[in-house]
C-alpha cells in the first residue's frame, strides 16, 4: 500500500516518470548492493532474528517520511531519503528468508515451498493496490504510512513466533574473517558455471521487467485514475496468485528449465501485447497473464540453483546471486524514467518522430512512448528465453540436480 501510495503521490507532484523512478530505484538499490553482506550474516547468525531487525529497523525510513508529511514538508528528496533507509535494513530480510526455506526443508519439497512463498508474496499485490487506490480518494497519505508502521510490528511478532518453534540446530558462529566468508561464497558460485550463466540470462530478462515495473504506473496514471490504476494491478496480481497455487498444488517431477524457459518466452509474449493498448480492460488481462508466469520463472530459477549449492553456503550465494541478478532491475530503474520521459513519449506525440509509423499502429499520446518501450522489452525477454534454452551449461543444472537427488 505504501509502494502504491508514495508512487501516484510522486508522479501527482512531480508529473513525470523518471521521480518515480527515482523512488523506485532508492528502494532498490540498498538491497542489491547490500545483499553479498547480508548472506553472508545469514550464514553466521540466526535468521529469523536477522527478518525481525531488518523489519523492525526499517520502519524508521517510513517513520521520517510520515513526520516531513504531517508537517507539510515532505519533499521529493525526504521521501527517497526514507525509502533509502527503510530499504538499507530491508537488505537482511530476503538471504536470510530464502536460505531459511533450505535449511528447514527437504529437496522434494523446494518446488512446493516456493509456490506457497510466491503465494505469501502474492497477496501484498492482490488487495493492496485496489485498498490503497480506493483509499487515496477518502484519506491522506499519512493514514497509509500508519497502517505500514502497524503492520511491521505484527510481522515481528509472526516470525518471533515461528523462531520459538523451529528445531533447528543452533549455529556456531566461525571465527573467519568476513571477507573470507565473502569470498568463499564467490569461489564456490563461480565454480558452478552453470548457475553463473542462468543468473546472467536472468538479470538481461530482470533489466527489461524492470521497465514495467516502474512504469506501469506513469502509463495508466497518464489515461486514467488512482483509483482505475488500484484495480487493474490488483487485477493484475491475481495472475500470480493463480500462478503460485498452481505451482504450490502441481508436482513437475524434474522438469524445471523447461518451466522456466516457457514461463520466460510467455512473459515477453504478455509484456508485448501489454504496450499495444489503452484499453484499460486490455491491459488488466495481459497485466494478468504477466503476473502468473511469474512463479513459473521464479521457482525453475531458485529450484535449480538450491540443488546445486551447498545449504551451508545459500545464505552468501543468496546474497550474490541477488547482487548479478538484480543488477538488470537496478540499470532499468536508473534509465527508464529518462527514456520515457525525453525519448520515447516524445517520439509518439501527435507530431512526434514515429507517430507517422509506429503510431498508425499502437497511436498517438502521453502513454504510447511507454507503450513501445514495453513492446521492446517483451521482444528482447522472448529472445533472452529462447537463449536460455539453447545454452548446455544451463541445461546441466537440471541433470546435476537430478542425478544429486538419486
Amino acid at each position: 500500500m505504501t509502494a502504491f501510495a508514495l508512487s501516484v503521490y510522486v508522479f501527482k507532484v512531480e508529473q513525470n516518470a523518471t521521480s518515480v523512478a527515482l523512488v523506485v530505484l532508492a528502494a532498490f538499490l540498498p538491497i542489491v548492493l547490500l545483499g553479498p553482506i547480508a548472506g553472508v550474516l545469514a550464514d553466521r547468525y540466526d535468521r529469523r532474528l536477522l527478518m525481525m531487525l531488518g523489519d523492525g529497523l526499517s520502519s524508521i525510513g517510513l517513520f521520517v517520511i510520515l513526520v516531513a508529511y504531517l508537517n507539510q514538508s515532505l519533499t521529493l528528496t525526504i521521501i527517497v531519503v526514507g525509502v533509502s533507509f527503510s530499504s538499507l535494513w530491508s537488505a537482511l530480510l530476503d538471504p536470510a528468508y530464502k536460505a531459511s526455506i533450505s535449511e528447514i526443508l527437504t529437496d522434494e519439497d523446494y518446488a512446493k515451498a516456493s509456490g506457497l512463498v510466491q503465494l505469501a508474496g502474492a497477496s501484498k499485490y492482490l488487495l493492496s493496490p485496489m485498498i490503497a487506490g480506493f483509499l487515496l480518494t477518502i484519506v491522506d497519505l499519512d493514514f497509509i504510512l500508519i497502517v505500514d508502521i502497524a503492520t511491521l510490528i505484527i510481522t515481528i511478532v509472526a516470525v518471533f513466533i515461528v523462531k520459538r518453534q523451529l528445531n533447528t540446530s543452533k549455529k556456531e558462529i566461525v571465527h573467519q574473517h568476513f571477507l573470507k566468508d565473502f569470498k568463499d561464497g564467490l569461489v564456490t558460485l563461480i565454480a558452478h558455471k552453470g548457475v553463473v550463466l542462468l543468473v546472467i540470462l536472468l538479470s538481461v530478462v530482470t533489466f527489461f521487467i524492470g521497465f514495467v515495473q516502474t512504469l506501469y504506473t506513469p502509463m495508466i496514471l497518464s489515461i486514467s485514475t488512482e483509483k482505475v490504476l488500484g484495480i487493474v494491478e490488483s487485477i493484475s496480481a491475481i495472475g500470480l496468485l493463480v500462478g503460485s497455487l498452481y505451482i504450490g498444488i502441481k508436482n513437475y517431477g524434474n522438469h524445471f528449465l523447461k518451466m522456466m524457459i516457457i514461463g520466460i518466452v510467455f512473459m515477453g509474449i504478455f509484456i508485448l501485447f501489454l504496450g499495444t493498448s489503452t484499453n484499460l480492460w486490455a491491459i488488466g488481462i495481459w497485466g494478468f497473464l504477466l503476473f502468473a508466469t511469474l512463479p513459473f520463472i521464479n521457482t525453475g530459477a531458485e529450484v535449480l540453483i538450491r540443488k546445486n549449492i551447498p545449504n551451508e553456503q545459500q545464505g552468501r550465494i543468496w546474497g550474490l546471486i541477488g547482487l548479478i541478478s538484480q543488477m538488470g532491475y537496478l540499470v532499468a530503474y536508473i534509465v527508464s524514467g529518462i527514456l520515457a520521459d525525453y525519448i520515447f513519449t516524445p517520439m509518439l506525440t501527435q507530431d512526434g518522430l514515429l507517430a507517422a509509423s509506429v503510431g498508425k499502429i499502437i497511436g498517438v499520446g502521453e502513454s504510447r512512448g511507454i507503450g513501445f518501450m514495453f513492446i521492446i522489452s517483451g521482444t528482447f525477454i522472448i529472445i533472452s528465453g529462447i537463449g536460455l534454452a539453447r545454452n548446455r551449461a544451463v541445461k546441466k543444472l537440471e541433470v546435476q540436480s537430478v542425478s544429486q537427488v538419486i
